[in-house]
Order: C-alpha cells, then sequence, then structure tokens
C-alpha cells in the first residue's frame, strides 16, 4: 500500500502579482486564516517517518484555497480574490490551483491506476479557539462514513492514538465532516473504495506550537499508526487488522 502526504493549507505567501492585496495586512496573513499554522512542518515530518511523498501547497488560501473543488466558486476565491479581474483569478487558478492538484491527483492516479491501494493523508490545523467557542478535541479525522474502509481506517487510528497519547482528545468527523467539499472529498468521486482511500488529519494549533514533551511526541505516533496501516497490501485487510488490534488491546 502507499502513502500519499498532502499539505493545502501548508504556505501564506503572496505571489508579488498580488501583494497590492495585502498591504497593511500583516496580521491577517499571520493568521488562520492566511495558512494552517504548523502543518507543513509535520507534513515533512510524516513523510520522512513514512518514505512518503509529500506535496505542499505554495500559495495563501486568502487568493484560491487549494482545498477547495473547482466548481466551489462560494469558497474557492475570497473576500480578497472575488474583487480581482477575471485575468488574474485564472492565474491564481491556472498558475497555482491546478499545478498543484493536478501534481497530487496525478499520483494518486498513476497508482490507483494500476489497481494498487493509496492512502490519502491530507494534514491540517486548526484554531483551538473559533468564534469565542473552543474546540474539544486535540486530534480529528475526518472522513466520509459512507465509505466502509474509510471508516475503519479511522475506528483503527482514532483507537490507537488513544492508546498511545491517552491525556489527548482524538475525535472523528471533528472539527469538520469529512464528507464536506475538499480534495479528498474529490478525489472519492474519482476512485472506488478499493483503491483510494482520503482521511484528513485535523490536529490542534496548541499541539504543533508549544514543544513540551507530549506535544513532540505527536509526529512519532501518528507514523507509528499509519505505518500499522501501510503493512497491509489491500483496504480489505483492515477489518482484520482491527480485530488482531482489539485482542492485543484485551491482554
Amino acid at each position: 500500500m502507499k502513502c500519499i502526504i498532502s499539505c493545502e493549507h501548508a504556505s501564506n505567501r503572496v505571489p508579488p502579482h498580488f501583494s497590492h492585496l495585502f498591504q497593511g495586512k500583516e496580521k491577517v496573513l499571520n493568521s488562520h486564516q492566511a495558512y494552517d499554522h504548523g502543518a507543513a512542518r509535520l507534513a515533512r515530518s510524516l513523510a520522512k517517518q513514512l518514505y512518503a511523498n509529500v506535496h505542499l501547497g505554495t500559495i495563501t488560501r486568502l487568493l484560491i484555497d487549494l482545498n477547495r473543488s473547482p466548481t466551489n466558486r462560494k469558497t474557492l476565491f475570497t473576500a480578497y480574490s472575488r474583487q480581482l479581474d477575471q485575468g488574474d483569478r485564472q492565474l491564481l487558478f491556472k498558475g497555482y490551483y491546478l499545478p498543484y492538484r493536478e501534481k497530487v491527483e496525478g499520483e494518486i492516479d498513476g497508482i490507483a491506476g494500476r489497481g494498487r491501494p493509496v492512502l490519502h493523508i491530507s494534514l491540517h490545523s486548526f484554531a483551538t479557539v473559533k468564534s469565542g467557542r473552543i474546540r474539544k478535541a486535540d486530534i480529528g479525522l475526518l472522513y466520509d462514513p459512507s465509505r466502509k474502509h474509510e471508516r475503519e481506517l479511522s475506528v483503527f487510528l482514532a483507537d490507537f492514538f488513544k492508546q498511545e497519547m491517552t491525556s489527548f482528545r482524538i475525535r472523528r468527523n471533528y472539527p469538520y465532516l469529512g464528507k464536506s467539499d475538499g480534495f479528498t472529498a474529490y478525489l472519492r468521486r474519482k476512485h472506488n473504495d478499493r483503491t483510494y482511500a482520503g482521511i484528513e488529519i485535523e490536529i490542534n494549533q496548541a499541539l504543533l506550537l508549544n514543544n513540551n514533551s507530549d506535544n513532540k511526541k505527536t509526529p512519532i505516533v501518528l507514523a507509528e499508526g499509519l505505518r500499522y496501516i501501510l503493512q497491509l497490501k489491500e483496504f480489505s485487510e483492515i477489518a482484520k487488522k482491527l480485530k488482531s488490534w482489539g485482542k492485543k488491546k484485551c491482554k
């Protein structure tokens, strides 16, 4: 089984052609609105531990959101980029959005097209507080519940992380729903459950920005859980792995 890691909101970079949109707005460019703090570093670390290919977005989502479907005109562009003329929006789409998406998609298509299973991990981080409400999770696993193998994968990973990081709050389909519009949701429409599983891993930014010993353990445990899955040849073996994991816990 192959693993592909992507991080759509890795960067808060603004290409020079669009810098005028953010003059005097350095604060927003350094906020969660612009990119996912700490996610790129975690993606690189996981890829290194798993010997997996990693793809990092190179443009701020305040211009164009690499994690949105191309037809999602409501959130693909933002209040900053919607004011641009059609030529500049096409520049964002063809110059930044399509190259990133096509590279990740092409790699997944190539593997799945040969009948080999692909585990796609899309890494994100989330703000601890949103709209005045505290998010009650440390790690969220987002998946489509109607996809049997994604559901089984997420059950296993949640259980594994809870066992290895007992003080952490692990939740499934939180703080967002995995079936909502995103890169993994788009790819599910192209590939069946036998060859593709897309899991978005959402990490509380408090874990990524604080350097205590528990938080430093996060990428190591994430890699251990994913490595356990990557030993499988097919997604259909997950149920058996879940069963053996349950027996292991009971000993």
